[in-house]
């Protein structure tokens, strides 16, 4: 058997067993909490203890290592201090490809193709165009070319035109403060359980991890705690140095860039407030669903820039 097949099956084994210790059906979100003052991970299907999930890849497989984990600065301007967040590079990224394999696990989802297997290695920069106002990323092409390859090829077909980031973290809700946005199908209403479980049809496998702090400014990709290399379109903001508790945790989530244009924009995304969901906003601490942001925000388009 090889590893794609491998991981898949084992990918589906695990969420087949969550819906049998939870007693319900249905698909896994990629929320990833750590509930404040209790130091675990809360993912949907149940609460378990933060646990160290390693990517499985080499340097020959990603094309890229980190040397360094600094982590991203803001400046007082609201943007995030790139050239000091992203790590330097030792290995020769040209030397890789990327696998991309069918998500098999029945999850909801918008099919648009697969990447290419060769990364584009000059991707810069990633712009957000929302309703809210435009964020600009610096990428970490070198360290996360595999991730960064995804979002080229999902924005070139449009994959992220008007939909909507589905659940805005907070500190004092669940111990952490980000953004979540990709589910090509969620309604960012506080009121809908599927929320958080749609992705491109696709999984990819982490990279960089530990190489960017996941701390304020941070953009990385989501996916349940227990389920490393699982990654989709999924991914989210940080704008609080409480995520910094997830790469301690040792989970793994791909930090893929850091923003330098429109922190002031996600500020005030979070200070708008939850959208509790069905009026509990405990209930994404508990797995339940996605509390969502008060302010809707949407996303109108997304490009990649050389």
């Amino acid at each position: 058997m090889d590893r794609q097949t491998q991981l898949a099956r084992e990918h589906r084994e695990r969420q087949q067993q969550r819906d049998k210790n939870t007693g319900r059906g249905g698909t896994s979100k990629r929320n990833t909490i750590i509930g404040a003052g209790v130091g675990v991970v809360v993912v949907v299907g149940g609460i378990v203890a933060a646990t160290t999930l390693m990517g499985g890849k080499d340097d020959a497989k990603t094309g890229a290592a980190a040397t360094s984990t600094p982590s991203a600065s803001v400046s007082a301007s609201g943007g995030a201090s790139a050239p000091a967040a992203l790590p330097s590079t030792t290995a020769d990224p040209a030397a890789g490809t990327c696998s991309y394999r069918k998500d098999d696990t029945g999850a909801p989802a918008k099919k648009v193709g697969m990447p290419p297997s060769k990364p584009d290695l000059k991707a810069k920069t990633m712009t957000i165009v929302t309703n809210q106002g435009t964020i600009v990323i610096q990428l970490a092409t070198a360290q996360a070319p595999c991730t960064v390859n995804s979002f080229e090829f999902l924005a070139k077909k449009n994959f992220f035109d008007n939909t909507r980031c589905h659940r805005l973290a907070t500190p004092e809700t669940t111990g952490l403060g980000m953004l979540q946005c990709g589910d090509p199908l969620a309604k960012g209403d506080g009121k809908t359980k599927d929320d958080g479980s749609g992705g491109p049809g696709y999984l990819f496998d982490d990279e960089n991890l530990g190489g960017i702090g996941l701390g304020r400014g941070t953009v990385a990709m989501s996916q349940a705690s227990e389920d490393a290399n699982s990654n989709g379109s999924q991914f989210w903001i940080s704008f609080s140095d409480e995520n910094t508790q997830l790469a301690a945790s040792g989970a793994a989530f791909t930090p893929f860039g850091v923003v330098v244009k429109g922190m002031d924009v996600i500020d005030k995304i979070a200070k708008g407030g939850i959208i509790p969901f069905n009026g509990d906003p405990m209930a994404d601490v508990r797995g339940e669903g996605s509390n969502a942001p008060k302010l809707p925000v949407i996303i109108k388009d997304m490009k990649i820039s050389r």
